[in-house]
C-alpha cells in the first residue's frame, strides 16, 4: 500500500473528530451566550413586573395626576402615556419618508466611488453614534432657537410670547427623527439590497423606468424590511429621555397637548423625575416601577402593530409571487 494513501487515511478521522469538537464547542460557547441575554432579559422583566404589577392597574392606566403625583392611590399615568405615544408617532411619521428616500439614493441612483457618497456615508456613520443628549442640545439649538425663533419672527413679530419658539410636541419629535435617522437609512438600504437584480433588470427590459421600477417593484417588495427599520426606530425613540429634556418634555401639565406647540408629559420623563425628584423615594418606587411596566407595554403594543403590518405585508407578497 501506498505510505502517503495510508498516512492520509490514518489522518482523516482524527481531522474530522477535531472539527466535530471544534463544532460542538462553538456551538455550546452560542448557546450559553443566547441563555446568558435572555436570562439577564428575564431578570429585568421579572423584577419589574413583580415591582410594579400590584400598583398598576386600569384607573392608572387612563386616569391622570390632579394633586400629587407621587401619592400612590392618586397618581395616574394617561398624560404621559398620550406624550409618550403622540412624540413616537409624529417621530415615525418623520423618519420613514426621510430615510426610505434617503437609502433608495445611496442604493439605487448614487455611484458608490463618488466623494459626495461617501461623505453622505460617513454622516450616517457618524450621526448614529452621536450621544443622545447631543442631539437634545442640537434641537433646542436648532428647532427652537433657530426655526421657531424663525418663525415667531416673520408671524408673530408684535407677540412677545414665543409660540414656536419655545419647547412643543413638534420639535421633540423632529429631534427624535433626527435621532433615528441612521437606524432606517441602514435598515432600508439592507432591504434594498436584498432585492434580486433580475426583478430589476425585468421591469427594465419591459419599458419601465428607473423611477416606475423603484416605485413599482423595489419598494413594495422591500416594504417588510423597512419596517423592521421602523420598528427599530420606534424601540429606540420610545424609551429615550434626553432628547426631549430641552425640547418639549414637561415636569407637570393638568391638560392633555391640544397641538403641536404644546408641551407634553413623558413615561420616560416621568420615570426621571420619580427616581430623582420624589420626597420619600421608598412611598413612590411602586409608582415607578409601574410607570416603567406601562412604558414596556406602550413600547410593545406599537412594535406590535408594525409587526402585524410587516407579517400581513409579507404574506401579500408571497401569494402575488
Amino acid at each position: 500500500m501506498n505510505p502517503t494513501v495510508s498516512q492520509t487515511v490514518d489522518r482523516s478521522p482524527f481531522v474530522c473528530r477535531r472539527r466535530d469538537w471544534a463544532s460542538s464547542g462553538f456551538t455550546l460557547l452560542t448557546g450559553l451566550a443566547t441563555f446568558l441575554i435572555l436570562a439577564i432579559l428575564a431578570v429585568i422583566l421579572g423584577n419589574i413586573a413583580w415591582n410594579g404589577g400590584s400598583t398598576i392597574s386600569w384607573r392608572f392606566i387612563v386616569s391622570g395626576t390632579e394633586a400629587d403625583m407621587f401619592d400612590v392611590e392618586k397618581a395616574g399615568v394617561l398624560p404621559m402615556v398620550v406624550g409618550t405615544a403622540a412624540r413616537v408617532l409624529l417621530m415615525t411619521l418623520f423618519v420613514i419618508p426621510i430615510g426610505v428616500t434617503t437609502a433608495v439614493y445611496l442604493n439605487e441612483y448614487a455611484s458608490t466611488t463618488s466623494p459626495v457618497t461617501r461623505i453622505i456615508r460617513g454622516a450616517v456613520n457618524n450621526l448614529a453614534g452621536v450621544p443622545s443628549i447631543v442631539f437634545g442640545l442640537f434641537g433646542l439649538g436648532f428647532f427652537i432657537g433657530f426655526l421657531g425663533g424663525g418663525l415667531d419672527a416673520v408671524f408673530r413679530p408684535d407677540n412677545p410670547e414665543p409660540k414656536w419658539g419655545s419647547p412643543c410636541l413638534l420639535w421633540a419629535s423632529l429631534t427624535l427623527a433626527v435621532m433615528t435617522l441612521p437606524v432606517v437609512i441602514v435598515a432600508t438600504e439592507e432591504a434594498l439590497r436584498a432585492i434580486s437584480p433580475g426583478l430589476r433588470e425585468a421591469s427594465l427590459a419591459l419599458g419601465a423606468t428607473k423611477l416606475q421600477t423603484i416605485l413599482r417593484i423595489v419598494l413594495p417588495n422591500a416594504l417588510p424590511g423597512i419596517l423592521t427599520g421602523g420598528i427599530l426606530a420606534v424601540s429606540r425613540a420610545a424609551g429615550e429621555v434626553a432628547p426631549i429634556l430641552f425640547t418639549g418634555a414637561a415636569y407637570y401639565m393638568a391638560h392633555l397637548p391640544q397641538s403641536l406647540t404644546d408641551q407634553f408629559m413623558d413615561l420616560g420623563y416621568h420615570v426621571f423625575v420619580l427616581s430623582t425628584q420624589s420626597p420619600n423615594i421608598e412611598k413612590t418606587r411602586p409608582i415607578l416601577y409601574a410607570t416603567v411596566l406601562a412604558l414596556l407595554g406602550l413600547t410593545f403594543c406599537l412594535n406590535l402593530v408594525a409587526i402585524l403590518v410587516r407579517a400581513r405585508l409579507r404574506r401579500r407578497l408571497r401569494a402575488s409571487h
